[in-house]
């Protein structure tokens, strides 16, 4: 930190926070110590006992303030470990009308894509995947599931399924999906993608950084080969607060 704690969160400082409740005037005051860099990104807060003595207020006044805060990433608790300054979200664009992948649209952007695998394996098709990639009870499907991260930041969780056929084993998959399927020739063509907003559960907002119950995009994706034949089924989860979603409209004949 550039300044001393007791002096960012001193009662004087407090006061210069407007009107209000004293909660509201910690959260502006808390809010314009990062806004102008008195609190950098990654800086640990002091305690919240130690916060309500420099500043004179009671611990419930702070922790309603830092609460706040987390709920708008300005702040990110981290368990076990404290409460700190958020990095700040840069915004990813992406064209609807692409069919790319996640390695391909970082590359573009100048951007260093990487995943954390959460899972590869081969299972028994569920029902829904037997449905949508038209397979058999007795046949084999490939699931991949990662945490999609662009410049060390986290943007995505995907689950993808392939039918056992298209890619029978999982494990040969390091970075882009597509370009193994490319390589046997089974890469998608087209796809149908339905977009629909979500609340993030505790469990993807940890892998995703951002508070529970934060906004989010789930996308659920069927891509298929030029025979028509669905090659891949994912579902994904994107950061609301990272990523948007661009269609360009033309006017149709009447």
């Amino acid at each position: 930190m550039t300044e001393d704690l007791s002096a960012i969160f001193s009662p004087e400082r407090l006061s210069g926070g407007g009107t209000g409740p004293l909660y509201v005037k910690l959260r502006r005051t808390l809010e314009e110590a990062v806004k102008v860099g008195r609190l950098k990104h990654g800086d640990a807060l002091p305690p919240e006992r130690d916060i309500a003595e420099f500043a004179a207020v009671s611990r419930v006044t702070v922790r309603k303030a830092i609460d706040d805060l987390v709920a708008e990433g300005i702040l990110v608790r981290r368990h076990g470990s404290g409460t700190f300054v958020a990095k700040p979200v840069s915004k990813v664009e992406q064209r609807l009308s692409q069919l790319t992948s996640f390695t391909e649209d970082m590359a573009r952007r100048g951007m260093t894509a990487r995943s954390e695998w959460l899972h590869k394996g081969i299972h028994t098709p569920s029902p829904d995947e037997m449905m949508i990639l038209g397979l058999a009870a007795d046949t084999r499907v490939s699931r991949l599931s990662r945490l999609r991260i662009a410049d060390d930041q986290p943007l995505a969780i995907e689950h993808a399924s392939v039918s056992g056929e298209f890619l029978p084993d999982p494990s040969v998959v390091t970075t882009s999906l597509y370009a193994e399927l490319e390589k046997r020739q089974v890469r998608p063509v087209r796809a149908v993608q339905r977009i629909s907003a979500t609340n993030m559960k505790e469990a993807d907002a940890g892998l995703l950084g951002v508070p529970v119950g934060a906004a989010g995009l789930s996308i659920e994706r069927i891509s298929y080969l030029g025979s028509g034949r669905a090659v891949e089924f994912t579902r994904s989860l994107y950061r609301g607060d990272a990523y948007d979603f661009v269609a360009e409209l033309t006017i149709g004949a009447n």
